[in-house]
Parts: structure tokens; sequence; C-alpha cells
């Protein structure tokens, strides 16, 4: 099989293995659209207060609720992809296993995390932004190319967010459980993506700076280029940027790893 051909079916095995567990994802378009309403609300009375916050309008603000609530799984937000299998097969030595393939290691998971995000964008994604939009007078697009240019900006976030959970994964090769490390990575990601409360929202030197951050990629550019609000080439310029720069540190760690492995094991 072709490394190309390989990746690709690595993909298609990560899509299959998601949308086995239908009660699960049901039960996550369920939670996702709860907690969807609940900040739709909240976003309301916020922005009913303090017209043009953040430079959106009350639509805007409440688009941002449901286009994020369908984003949260497939970028990985929370963390609950590929990363927690990762740490217990470091953990347990079968990590030597998967280095042993032929294939890159980096590449398997990023592949399999790439047909996760894709089940949890068509799976989780859509149902919350109907519902919303069934409720709420929604900003949404009527061009289909801002629809694209949308889509592109989720695929930068994905691999960013990738790019971050990875190297959080190779951490537990030398803290042995990550679990820790991976609190405080999901715990970063909902400050600083934009989950809780738009980034354009944050004052002064700590809205500049979040804004600047990695995980700004993961929820805020694309939600931005949906609403208008932003550039898309600026905007793909940062998330590649920041993409490169991670998916290279992991190419690092996972290097320096790996020679902690032969050094352990022989």
């Amino acid at each position: 099989m072709g490394t190309g051909r390989l990746y690709a079916a690595v993909a298609a095995g990560g899509f299959r293995r998601y949308a086995t567990y239908r009660m699960a994802t049901a039960a996550g378009v369920f939670t996702n659209t709860v907690f969807g309403l609940i900040l739709a609300y909240t976003y309301l009375a916020l922005w009913d207060q303090r017209p043009h916050l953040g430079g959106y309008d009350q639509a805007q603000a409440v688009t941002f609720v449901w286009v994020s609530q369908g984003l949260l799984m497939t970028v990985a937000v929370l963390g609950g992809g590929f990363e927690d299998e990762l740490i217990e097969r470091i953990r347990t030595g079968d990590i030597a296993v998967d280095l042993y393939r032929p294939a890159d290691l980096q590449l398997w998971w990023l592949a399999s995390d790439l047909g996760r995000a894709l089940f949890h964008l068509l799976g989780r994604g859509l149902l919350p932004l109907v519902f919303g939009a069934l409720l709420f007078p929604l900003a949404l697009p009527v061009s289909p190319l801002t629809w694209v240019a949308f889509l592109i900006a989720v695929l930068l976030g994905t691999l960013v967010s990738f790019a971050i959970r990875f190297v959080v994964a190779l951490c537990a090769f030398w803290l042995l459980d990550g679990a820790g490390v991976s609190q405080l990575a999901v715990l970063t990601a909902i400050f600083c993506s934009g989950m809780l409360l738009p980034l354009n929202v944050f004052p002064g030197a700590l809205g500049e700076v979040v804004r600047l951050l990695p995980w700004s990629a993961l929820l805020q550019a694309p939600v931005d280029i949906l609403l208008g609000t932003a550039d898309p080439l600026p905007t793909y310029a940062f998330q590649a940027l920041w993409a490169v720069l991670l998916l290279a540190l992991g190419r690092l760690v996972q290097s320096a790893a790996t020679r902690r492995v032969v050094v352990q094991g022989g």
C-alpha cells in the first residue's frame, strides 16, 4: 500500500471508529445544544446591555455561540481525541509497537485525528447549528465561497489542535502519567480559544495576547471568517504558521522521545 493510501485508510478508520458510537454522538449533540441555549441567552442579555461588544452585533454574537458549539468536538477543544489513547500506550509500553510500524508516528495519529474531526463536523457540528438557526436570527452567510473559506479555516484549526495535543501527549514519555498536563491543556484551550467568550471581548493587553496564541486558531479564527469580520488570507497565514511551528515542535519531541525509548528498552 502506498504511503498516501495508507494514511487515507487510517483516516477512514478514524471516521468509522467514531461513527460506531451512535448513542454517544446523540448525547453529545444534546449536550452541545443545551449548552448552546444557555450561552445564547447569556450573550443576548450581555449584548443587550453592551451593543456591539467586541465588534459584534447581537446576531453575530449568537451566531458565534452556535458555530463554536458545532466546532467544539471537531477541533477537540475539550480533548478526548487520540491523545488519551497515545498517553495510555506510552504508559503501558505499547508505544514500542507503534514505533515499529512502517509508518511515521506523527502522521499516523494525524490521519486518525483528521478522520475523527470529519465525523464530528458532520455528526455533531451540523445539528446544533441548525437548531440554533431555527430558534434565533443568526448572521450566517449566503455565499458558498464564505462557507468554503470557513471550512479551510476549520481544517487549519484542526491541524493546530492536533499539533498541540500531540506535544502534550508525548510529555508522558517523561512524566509517565500525562493526565495532569492534558487537563491543564484543556483548561487553557477553554479560556484561550473563544469557547466561553469571544476573544475580541477580552480587554486591553489580555485580548491582544490571547488572540496571538495558537488556541485562537481553533474557534475564534474560523468563526470570524464565517461572520465576515476577518480577512481569510491573513487568518490562514496565522493558523498555518502555528500549525507548522507546533508540528515541527512535535517532530523534535518525538525524536527525543524515540531516543528515550531506545535507551530504556534496548
